[in-house]
């Protein structure tokens, strides 16, 4: 099951809840996905994840 939690600021990608763990990063009061908060984090992502 997943549920949607809300909409990441940097791509728009919509960022869910799966099987109640949280799928993104709330950081500093902002939602972002994970590809996302790896960027802002320096690092690599693997876009087919």
């Amino acid at each position: 099951m997943r549920e949607l939690i809300g909409t990441c600021v940097q791509c728009s990608e919509d960022v869910y809840c799966k099987d109640d763990f949280f799928d993104g990063v709330h950081e500093e009061g902002k939602l972002y996905c994970r590809a996302c908060a790896r960027k802002f984090n320096g690092e690599e992502v693997d876009v087919n994840k």
